[in-house]
């Protein structure tokens, strides 16, 4: 599923989500996604459901860091 480029992004740095990783990027992340929208969460795995915050938002997908 690819997102409407014209969609405003629909996450936002510093904000707290909670994700299940649904995939492993090449680099070895784990992949989230919110309405469609990528993020990029390391030290997960597939399966995971975590709490992450939002470290850096880009025009097509986003990087985040685990909330204990």
């Amino acid at each position: 599923m690819f997102r409407d480029e014209s969609r405003p992004v629909p996450v936002e740095e510093g904000e707290i989500y909670e994700v299940t990783i649904q995939d492993i990027a090449r680099q070895g992340d784990g992949i989230a996604r919110i309405e469609g929208f990528v993020i990029f969460v390391p030290g997960t795995k597939v399966g995971d459901e975590v709490k992450i915050k939002v470290d850096r938002v880009l025009p097509k997908f986003a990087f985040a860091s685990l909330v204990e």
